[in-house]
C-alpha cells in the first residue's frame, strides 16, 4: 500500500483535483463510487474551450486551466485532472499538461491524453468509438486519435452538441440502456478496444457487461482519466467494475 501521504482522515493516500465543464454531473458521481480507500477528489468547474488551433485560443485554454490548478493547489492536491474530452484534444497530446505544469508546478493529466495512454497500455491500435457528440466533433476526435497512431474503424454519436451549450445537460441524462445499445450498435469486428468518450456520458455500470459482450477492453473518458490521475499520484490499485484497464499494474 502507498505510504500515508497526508494527515487528512480521508485523503491520507492521495488528493486528486478535478476540473470539469460547468454542466458536467457524471464525472464526479462516477469517481465517487470507485475511488480507493484513502483517496479523495476535489472539484472545480471551468468553461469548455473548443478553440485549440489558434494561438489566442491556446493561450486562453492554458490560462484558464492554470488558474483552476492554482486554486486546487491550495487544497494540497497531488495531481489535477482536466476532465473534458473535447476540450483536451490537443496535439502533441501531453503538451497541454506540460505547459500547465510549467506554469503552476502541479502535475496535470488530461482526458484526451489519458485515453491514448490507456489504449497504448493495452496494446490497442484499432478502435470503435461511441460518443454523444455531433459529427463535427466526432471528426475532430478521429483526427486527434489518428495523429496519435490510433485507427478508427467506426465512430458514431447521438448528435448532442449540434445546438451548442443547450444540448450539454442532455448528455448526462442519456439512459444507461441507450448508452449500451449505442455502443453495441457502433462496435465493429476487428476492433482491439471499444472507446466511449465524453466525461459527462454515463458508463460506469456498463464496463463489465460490455467487455463480456464485445470481448475487447472498454475504455471510457472517466475511467481513463481516473487511471491516469491515480498512476500519476502513485496509486496502482486494481479497481473492480472498471474493466481490463484497472486490472493492470
Amino acid at each position: 500500500m502507498t505510504p500515508r501521504r497526508h494527515k487528512s482522515a480521508y485523503s491520507f493516500r492521495a488528493k486528486i483535483g478535478l476540473i470539469v465543464p460547468p454542466t458536467n454531473t457524471v464525472n464526479e458521481a462516477e469517481w465517487a463510487r470507485v475511488l480507493p480507500d484513502g483517496v479523495t477528489h476535489h472539484v472545480v468547474r471551468m468553461p469548455i474551450h473548443l478553440d485549440h488551433a489558434s494561438e489566442v485560443g491556446r493561450r486562453a485554454l492554458v490560462a484558464d486551466i492554470s488558474a483552476k490548478v492554482t486554486e486546487l493547489a491550495q487544497a494540497r492536491v497531488d495531481v489535477v485532472a482536466y476532465a473534458c474530452t473535447a476540450g483536451s484534444m490537443v496535439n502533441p497530446r501531453h503538451s497541454l499538461a506540460r505547459e500547465v505544469e510549467a506554469a503552476t508546478g502541479v502535475p496535470l493529466v488530461t482526458t484526451a491524453a489519458a485515453i491514448v495512454d490507456a489504449l497504448e497500455a493495452l496494446g490497442a491500435r484499432r478502435v470503435s468509438i461511441s460518443t454523444p457528440y455531433h459529427d463535427a466533433l466526432n471528426d475532430h476526435e478521429r483526427e486527434f486519435l489518428a495523429v496519435n497512431g490510433i485507427e478508427t474503424l467506426a465512430i458514431a454519436g447521438l448528435g448532442l452538441g449540434a445546438n451548442g451549450p443547450v444540448d450539454y445537460p442532455l448528455i448526462a441524462e442519456t439512459p444507461l440502456e441507450r448508452v449500451e445499445a449505442h455502443v453495441c450498435a457502433t462496435f465493429r469486428e476487428g476492433s482491439e478496444a471499444c472507446l466511449v468518450t465524453c466525461t459527462d456520458f454515463p458508463t460506469l455500470l456498463l464496463h463489465e457487461s460490455l467487455e463480456q459482450r464485445l470481448r475487447v477492453p472498454v475504455i471510457t473518458s472517466n475511467q481513463a482519466t481516473l487511471w491516469a490521475a491515480l498512476r500519476r499520484a502513485g496509486i496502482d490499485d486494481p479497481i473492480p467494475r472498471l474493466g481490463a484497464l484497472f486490472q493492470r499494474r
